[in-house]
């Protein structure tokens, strides 16, 4: 009986040993927890199918092969690489022209900022399966609408490449690095207003619209470049920070017959943003997006073709912001939809071509938070939300006239859809806090499941054998009363009779999310990886942060890193009260928008906050973009007590806990620069802290080894100082 005993408390210790298996910071950065994905799939126009780029490993070639929607099956091979030697260096993306009869391909692509980069295009014919190499580090091809041209931008300038006579035509011939860009957005735009492609083509192909940036007065910006030449180089671009000059836009439309263009009259706006321009489904007029500077006022504006007129059709005010989208959609009759948070809540609305308001399609104390696309045929828009709770995404349809709403997806977490052309399918994915990444083809009638894609059961098994804890949802009210979405991560052993540290992390910018039901991140196995250890890991997503209404994420302006710290430090003292916490050992960590939380919550709460780590933080204001950082605060001309009350570097005399704080010194976003004030301020005060530089590494800090170096040091500092 005995050794009976002895036999079996063995097996069981062998059970947990293996049950219990550790994470590694090698494993996580190494990719051994990656979730199988699709292949980023391209919706067809004219017919019910969708195109892939895949990669034969056999053949070592690629090919673009289109599949059915209805069945998932593929039905053809549009082209593979093996077949064309021009394409031995393989394909990086390719484009349709409306007929679907021609295709772009891209490849020695050749980023230049987060979106933008230069490529080298090849032009194959499906008819005759002709492949010809058109355009060399080129930006942005475009197809005219009738397939006879490709607009393109190189050196700033732009141009139309007429694909039969194979005649290239100059429409601009001012542009000038850190000078002038026609047709391409400056750096600031890009980064702020998520777009590269500043023209647009007329449904008719005889007009093409275009902005035109003026850099010339913008202030520039250098970073060294190190690698490994005997001298550093200079990267310089024009980046204009807060309460400087931006680039000069203006806004024009050229005949492609006469080769002529006009200027569109802007002249009674001033110091202005042109955020969005698009052609509408009447050949002739044309829709600009025109922002003010403080980005509390915006018009939509129609403009004539031939004239150059222009004509606002709608305007859109708020005391804090407006928010820019990609969900204007021109209907056949050229009424429209557009999304606003004009009552409150994000929702969807229908407007006439005149600009007067006809419906408005969604409505409720909740937030669209994705807008997929309208149905002409059955008169339905498709949308995702948050109706079941903040934290949680759901598809919908529902009619035009704002009746008829049916759910579309029926488990609780986050699903997201792709819709096939004709809006009678949908690829769902969907996750869970507890469920990896499910790709299902569903009916968008009904939503019923017509089959399982991809389900990673490979991935969820092999997450058994580490036997990981589990993230807990919950709402944290602070002392103040705010009621704050918040997850935590104990330690799988968890006692509630001991003490434990705890580690916390957000991120808390303008609209932001980190406290959402879907599947785990490589920092969620880091912070499992952390709770292996002994430490519990918490979230909070406090005010200012999105999808609980506008008054919620809006209530932070003019004041960022106000109350967003305050709801920091609030919710630790409320964690730190909890029977099963050491309130003497609790830590904060964020990147970008989160560093310069961390680095305020250690300095402001001093006594609540041991450690923190920080990376890549704003840590003034002043240092950052005009638009992004004027959206919230306004100019520091205007509001410089928001930018210098909240500044990390105004409190360093503060610091009583330990502090690491990590950049990349070839930051194009969050420079450097902000990392070194911080250091001198510190140094200044007489503070004792750790640092670490990434040359060459920009505002993610990654390649090679590099992410699995950074997140050991994080591992190793917290270890030794929480």
């Amino acid at each position: 009986m005995k050794s009976n005993s002895i036999l079996v408390l063995l097996l069981l210790s062998a059970w947990v040993t293996v049950a219990q298996q550790k994470i590694s910071v090698e494993e996580i950065y190494g990719g051994a927890f990656r979730a199988e994905n699709m292949e980023e799939l391209f919706a067809m126009k004219n017919t019910n199918q969708y195109a892939v780029l895949n990669f034969d490993r056999s053949t070592r070639s690629m090919q673009i092969d289109l599949h059915d929607f209805a069945t998932l099956q593929k039905v053809a091979t549009i082209i593979d690489t093996k077949k064309f030697p021009e394409l031995a260096n393989g394909i990086d993306s390719f484009v349709f022209s409306a007929d679907e009869k021609q295709l772009l391909l891209a490849n020695n692509t050749n980023p230049i900022f987060r979106h933008s980069f230069t490529a080298d295009y090849f032009l194959y014919n499906l008819n005759t399966q002709k492949l010809t190499k058109v355009l060399e580090q080129v930006q942005e091809p475009t197809f005219s609408p009738d397939g006879s041209k490709i607009g393109f931008a190189k050196a700033n300038n732009l141009y139309i490449f007429d694909i039969a006579s194979g005649k290239t035509t100059q429409v601009t011939s001012d542009g000038k690095k850190n000078s002038i860009i026609n047709g391409i957005t400056d750096w600031v735009y890009e980064e702020e207003f998520a777009f590269v492609r500043a023209y647009d083509w007329s449904a008719d192909s005889k007009k093409l619209a275009y902005i035109r940036f003026d850099e010339t007065a913008v202030p520039e910006f250098s970073m060294n470049i190190f690698k490994k030449d005997l001298y550093p180089t200079v990267e310089t671009f024009k980046y204009p920070k807060a309460g400087e000059k931006n680039a000069l836009v203006s806004l024009h439309i050229y005949e492609v017959a006469s080769n002529a263009a006009k200027t569109v009259n802007l002249s009674n706006y001033n110091d202005f943003y042109i955020a969005r321009l698009k052609w509408t489904n009447d050949a002739n007029i044309l829709s600009a997006q025109v922002l003010n500077r403080h980005q509390d006022n915006l018009d939509l504006l129609f403009v004539d073709g031939n004239t150059a007129a222009a004509k606002v059709v709608l305007n859109e005010k708020d005391k804090a912001y407006v928010d820019v989208t990609d969900n204007l959609t021109f209907l056949k009759d050229n009424s429209f939809i557009w999304t606003s948070e004009k009552d409150g809540y994000n929702h969807i609305y229908l407007y006439d071509k005149t600009g007067k308001l006809k419906t408005q399609i969604t409505k409720g104390p909740w937030e669209v938070t994705a807008y997929y696309g309208f149905d002409e045929k059955t008169k339905t828009v498709f949308y995702q939300s948050v109706e079941k709770g903040s934290i949680v995404r759901d598809v919908y349809r529902i009619g035009l006239d704002g009746k008829n709403k049916v759910k579309l997806s029926n488990q609780i977490g986050t699903n997201n859809a792709t819709f096939s052309p004709n809006f009678q399918y949908f690829i769902n994915s969907y996750s869970s806090v507890s469920q990896p990444t499910i790709h299902t083809l569903n009916n968008a009638k009904d939503g019923k499941v017509i089959q399982t894609i991809i389900d990673n059961k490979a991935l969820a098994e092999k997450v058994k054998k580490y036997d990981l804890p589990t993230k807990e949802f919950f709402e944290l009210t602070t002392e103040k009363g705010h009621k704050l979405n918040a997850w935590m991560i104990k330690p799988k052993d968890f006692d509630a009779s001991k003490k434990y540290p705890v580690f916390m992390f957000q991120y808390s910018g303008p609209g932001s999310q980190q406290v959402a039901n879907q599947w785990l991140n490589a920092n969620d196995y880091w912070f499992m990886m952390l709770s292996q250890q002994g430490y519990i890991v918490a979230c909070v997503d406090g005010r200012g942060t999105g999808f609980k209404g506008a008054e919620f994420k809006k209530c932070t302006q003019k004041e960022l890193g106000k109350f967003e710290v305050e709801d920091q430090i609030d919710a630790a003292k409320v964690i730190g009260n909890y029977a099963y916490v050491d309130k003497t050992r609790i830590g904060i960590f964020g990147w970008s928008y989160g560093g310069f939380m961390s680095s305020n919550c250690l300095l402001k709460g001093a006594d609540v906050f041991k450690m923190a780590i920080a990376v890549a933080p704003v840590t003034n204001w002043r240092f950052y973009d005009s638009i992004y950082t004027e959206r919230y605060m306004q100019t520091p001309q205007e509001n410089a007590s928001g930018y210098d009350d909240n500044s990390p570097i105004n409190h360093v005399n503060k610091l009583k806990g330990k502090f690491l704080l990590i950049h990349g010194t070839a930051d194009d976003n969050v420079h450097v620069q902000n990392t070194m004030q911080m250091v001198e301020a510190l140094v200044q005060a007489n503070k004792q802290f750790d640092w670490a530089i990434y040359p060459d590494k920009n505002h993610g800090i990654y390649g090679g080894k590099t992410r699995i170096q950074l997140y050991n040091k994080m591992t190793n500092f917290i270890k030794e100082n929480l």
